[in-house]
């Protein structure tokens, strides 16, 4: 059986119900065994503007959007002149007949009457979406039994009612489009190779990195709403309720971030979600738990600035941000995922390092992969491994004659207690301190306590993320990126090497501190390297410029608030003249 490799759009105005028609392909593609990938592009209002819903089949991984389309779902008129030139000679059009006139004469399409076989049959119009998804899954050759199943999963919160009606619209489409479509369909997922297994959960960014705060132990999270970071609030906000933590929307950013560090230091693991400008408002408590030793995890949505910016777009611009954002000196980490499983396990892994070090770490997503859909096997969460640190043990806190909260060690970490656990009074504060955590203005000990701190970021490189690598070796050309980005990339060293060249691609899980060891390797063992990323500055090019003396040769680098893909980066290349392209 062929491989198969298949991309379909749905195109419409904000709240003609684009996300129902892709959310049920989704589960639908899934439940049929298939890997998937699928992005929105939304504008930042309640209704109007033009909005798509993009998927990608096929029977083996995928990580980014291809530019053609083998079937389009236009759902008003902008859809079809927008999205007609990416179709490819033999692609499908659905179209709704009462937005478009089918005398167009569409090339190879199906006019659907989608409001109408929506009332007739599932009761109202607005049913007409699922009316369009019956009609695609027909189209495409799924198997009904499997569409009909994700329907009474997904409304079966609202009752039998809407759950037959939905399957009764849903077939209907189904029967429209077997009747009336005569056109060839390039797809046929009943023959798809299908690689997946079918219990794989489909998953956003912002879920993924959800659910690792949740199996790492996050017991409280505020934050204030803010795009594209509120999907992880959101999600945990509804756990709320029935597992061993609290959520507070807080009023705005500055008493977000201190509360998170306050239920940090009476000992809970602790969380907070913004974005860039959101961020700026929260680096004065980003320094408090700097000076305070504050264990704390931070979620910054990146997303195009400066200011407001494009609110639901996508951009990189935030890296040299995170690194140095903050008054003073003091230790930080920060971390990147690039896909919704690197989130789970990197949202964890940050808990760990957190408490371990006692300092604040920056999980670094954007809006492309908090908003992207994935297929993802299910977690293992025996392989979740929780480290609290240097707490003191009973047996510990029963012994203490005194209590130093900021102890100066070799390592620099201190024995952590928390107000309540020991009979001493637990001073965090942040002046600048002895021991104690009382207050000084002595010069010797403030030079105590910064190398104290900055100790930490030298340990921290024990447990530095290193570099994921993929493709051939000793190569050509090295694509070394972070992030979402890493998807392209990963896609365009397949179809380069594919086609003769020597690429490879390497994605920085941690960008601080840097595995300034691994860097040098990577540079060592490619001819060049061309550094990929959503920015204007190429920030992570200055960055290893800093720290590492290192020179990429030449950077790739897109900044107009839409993903890259693979087809981006290749043709990036060629203009730049990295290696001639055939």
């Amino acid at each position: 059986m062929a491989d198969l490799d298949y991309s379909l759009k749905i195109g419409g105005e904000a709240g003609q119900g684009i996300n129902t028609i892709g959310d049920i392909l989704c589960k639908a593609f899934a439940e049929q065994g298939l890997h998937l990938y699928a992005y929105q592009d939304y504008y930042s209002r309640v209704r109007g503007g033009h909005n798509f819903y993009q998927i990608r089949i096929a029977s083996f991984p995928l990580y980014s959007f291809s530019s053609k389309l083998e079937l389009l779902i236009a759902l008003d008129k902008a859809s079809l002149d927008l999205h007609e030139n990416e179709m490819k000679a033999d692609g499908v059009i659905i179209f709704d007949q009462e937005k478009i006139d089918p005398e167009n004469n569409v090339p190879n399409s199906l006019a659907l009457p989608m409001a109408e076989l929506g009332k007739k049959h599932g009761g109202k119009t607005v049913m007409g979406n699922t009316v369009a998804a019956g009609a695609a899954w027909q189209i495409m050759g799924g198997n009904p039994e499997i569409l009909y199943s994700v329907l009474s999963k997904l409304f079966q919160g609202k009752g039998n009612k809407i759950v037959e009606a939905n399957i009764k619209a849903a077939r209907a489409g189904s029967d429209y489009a077997a009747e009336n479509f005569s056109g060839r369909c390039t797809c046929n997922i009943k023959g798809a190779n299908n690689g997946n297994s079918r219990n794989s959960m489909v998953m956003t960014g912002n879920e993924a990195t959800a659910l690792g705060a949740l199996a790492a132990g996050c017991r409280f999270m505020s934050s204030y709403p803010m795009t594209p970071a509120s999907g992880v609030m959101q999600y945990i906000a509804r756990q709320a309720g029935r597992l061993p933590l609290a959520f507070e929307q807080a009023e705005d950013e500055i008493a977000a971030i201190n509360m998170s560090i306050g239920a940090a230091n009476t000992g809970l693991r602790s969380m907070v979600g913004t974005s860039g400008s959101g961020f700026s408002l929260m680096v004065e408590g980003l320094s408090y738990a700097g000076i305070s030793e504050t264990p704390l995890v931070i979620l910054l949505g990146q997303r195009p600035g400066p200011a407001t910016g494009m609110a639901t777009r996508t951009e990189q611009g935030e890296l040299l941000f995170s690194i140095h954002a903050g008054n003073g000196e003091f230790p930080r980490a920060v971390f990147a995922p690039a896909t919704a499983e690197d989130a789970f396990w990197i949202t964890a892994h940050a808990f760990n390092i957190a408490e371990k070090y006692q300092v604040p770490v920056i999980i670094l997503s954007d809006q492309h992969l908090a908003d992207s859909s994935y297929t993802v096997k299910p977690f293992d969460l025996n392989a979740v491994t929780i480290d609290r640190g240097n707490l003191l043990n009973e047996a510990e806190q029963g012994e203490l004659t005194e209590y130093n909260r900021y102890q100066i060690t070799d390592s620099g970490i201190s024995p952590r207690a928390f107000p309540g656990q020991v009979k001493q009074c637990v001073v965090i504060t942040g002046n600048e301190h002895l021991e104690s955590g009382y207050s000084t203005e002595n010069p010797e000990i403030h030079t105590k306590m910064v190398d104290k701190r900055i100790r930490k970021l030298n340990r921290m490189a024990d447990d530095v993320k290193t570099p994921e690598i993929y493709g051939k070796q000793n190569p050509e050309t090295l694509l070394l990126t972070w992030g979402s980005s890493y998807g392209a990339c990963r896609e365009a060293v397949d179809l380069a090497n594919a086609k003769g060249e020597k690429l490879q691609a390497a994605y920085l899980p941690q960008l601080w501190p840097l595995p300034n060891d691994q860097i040098q390797d990577l540079f060592k063992q490619a001819n060049r390297v061309v550094t990929v990323e959503m920015n204007a500055t190429g920030q992570l090019g200055r960055l290893l410029r800093i720290e590492t003396g290192l020179q990429p040769e030449y950077a790739i680098l897109k900044y107009d608030g839409r993903p890259m893909n693979a087809d981006y980066v290749l043709a990036e290349l060629e203009q730049g003249g990295v290696f001639p392209w055939q």
